[in-house]
């Protein structure tokens, strides 16, 4: 637990240095640009759906027993808003897991871990397969919560949707550079708990009003920090449990220099 809370400390710290303030910014930027436009063009088609589905279940029965009919439409303007902020939070989740990560990955293996040889045991089209998985699994969550949040159960669910999306969006491309193939399988496949607690910190974050704004680039920085010093702790402790083997490796590479 203390290698997660000292991650998401230095990741916070991390956020105030002028090159990730731009990797922060963009996919923001961009996010809001990508809503703002498919809002205009979609929403009313979308929300009329909503309705319609609405009016055709029982769920319209109970909300006009439970007098919510007139809570939601007098709060409607702020849903509306907060819904826009999940999607926009969302989005730029999914840009930096797939275009920002390189960027962060170099910044803090430069600043922290520049002892870690880099054995590129990760793909594009591995990254590309966990970041689709985590969305679909992550709707899929979304989608059985979003009724239940009448019920506060919602509530519960949504973070433990956030909780996956994150571990699964961001462990794999924080080791896919560093990591050779043997350690990235040895690495996702342990110490699950852990990964979830970082997880369930992350997700907590974009429930946050403002802190929200940095959760995307924090989360992913969060990860990268915990992963690679995972990292530089298995290989530290290979090294101790194969001295004669390390040796033999080292000498073998200064003959090869020399």
């Amino acid at each position: 637990m203390t290698q997660i809370i000292s991650s998401v400390l230095i990741a916070f710290r991390n956020l105030f240095n002028l090159k990730i303030q731009w990797i922060l910014i963009w996919p923001l930027i961009v996010s809001c640009l990508i809503w703002i436009l498919l809002s205009h063009f979609l929403w009313a088609h979308v929300s009329g759906g909503i309705v319609e589905f609405i009016s055709t279940t029982q769920i319209k029965d109970w909300l006009e027993e439970s007098y919510l009919v007139k809570i939601a439409n007098s709060l409607e303007g702020l849903v509306n808003i907060l819904l826009f902020i999940a999607l926009v939070i969302i989005t730029t989740l999914m840009i930096t897991a797939l275009f920002v990560m390189p960027s962060l990955i170099n910044f803090v293996a430069k600043q922290y871990y520049p002892h870690l040889e880099r054995k590129l045991g990760g793909s594009v089209m591995g990254n590309v397969k966990h970041v689709l998985s985590a969305l679909l699994v992550f709707l899929l969550l979304w989608s059985i919560a979003l009724p239940l949040w009448f019920f506060g159960i919602g509530i519960v669910i949504s973070f433990i949707a956030a909780a996956y999306f994150n571990q699964r969006l961001f462990c794999y491309d924080a080791l896919s550079e560093h990591a050779s193939p043997e350690e990235l399988t040895q690495l996702l496949a342990s110490n699950k708990p852990s990964l979830w607690s970082l997880g369930l910190l992350t997700g907590f974050l974009q429930f946050v009003p403002f802190l929200n704004l940095f959760a995307p680039t924090w989360t992913a920085l969060a990860f990268v920090h915990y992963e690679l010093g995972r990292l530089d702790k298995l290989r530290a402790s290979t090294k101790q449990e194969n001295p004669i083997a390390n040796l033999s490796l080292n000498h073998k590479q200064s003959v090869d220099e020399e």
